[in-house]
């Protein structure tokens, strides 16, 4: 999703700083980006970070989001929930700059209403194996909103479902990129569950549309 937020703030005209330590990322997916107004920074925003510039907005996508990344790296995924959210929250806080949070639905836990809306606060487990990012994005929510409330912070907070498109990896694990994958090999396409499991999916360009005219 990174890349193809970095590709319509450059094609609005934006100058655009890319962060990532691709725990999970890879720069394949910004090879193409050519833009004089484009620089890739390889960091872990666990660690601090200052810019001389000044920076107008920050978009904070970063975490482990799929199940096979979160439970492969629950560490890295708290710390990047918590010290990754605080420190970005300092920059935006220094910077008098506008910041996003890239939520989830996980922060919904297992609902036990569906559809969810804002209202619904979920059902939780914070001890469980997925706990590690379920509580790691309800984490930066409540700290997202500290800096909004107590230090005057522009925050905004997104919660994003299932999202595909291009650019995602063929063993990310998510139901799409399955489906293909057994297509693809001529293989029965699996069903988990009892059939009557629901998705709300959304294509990364709009997606990414939602979340610029959210910060916008």
């Amino acid at each position: 999703m990174g890349s193809h937020l970095c590709d319509l703030l450059l094609k609005n005209g934006h100058e655009v700083i890319c962060i990532d330590n691709l725990v999970t990322g890879n720069t394949r997916n910004i090879e193409h980006i050519t833009s004089n107004k484009f620089s890739y920074l390889k960091h872990d925003i666990t660690k601090p970070i200052y810019f001389g510039d000044k920076i107008d907005y920050i978009f904070h996508l970063a975490s482990p989001a799929s199940p096979i990344d979160y439970l492969d790296l629950p560490i890295q995924t708290l710390k990047v929930g918590a010290l990754g959210t605080y420190n970005l929250l300092g920059l935006a806080k220094e910077q008098g700059a506008r910041f996003l949070l890239a939520s989830t639905s996980e922060v919904y836990g297992d609902p036990l209403v569906n559809p969810q809306p804002e209202t619904y606060w979920g059902n939780v487990n914070p001890i469980g194996p997925r706990g590690v990012y379920d509580e790691a994005k309800r984490y930066a929510e409540a700290i997202t909103m500290a800096y909004h409330r107590f230090h005057n912070v522009d925050t905004r907070i997104v919660r994003i479902f299932n999202t595909y498109g291009p650019r995602m990896r063929a063993k990310d694990g998510w139901v799409v990129p399955n489906f293909i994958n057994q297509a693809l090999k001529g293989e029965d396409n699996t069903v988990y569950g009892d059939e009557k499991q629901t998705r709300s999916f959304c294509y990364v360009s709009d997606l990414i549309d939602g979340i610029y005219r959210l910060m916008m």
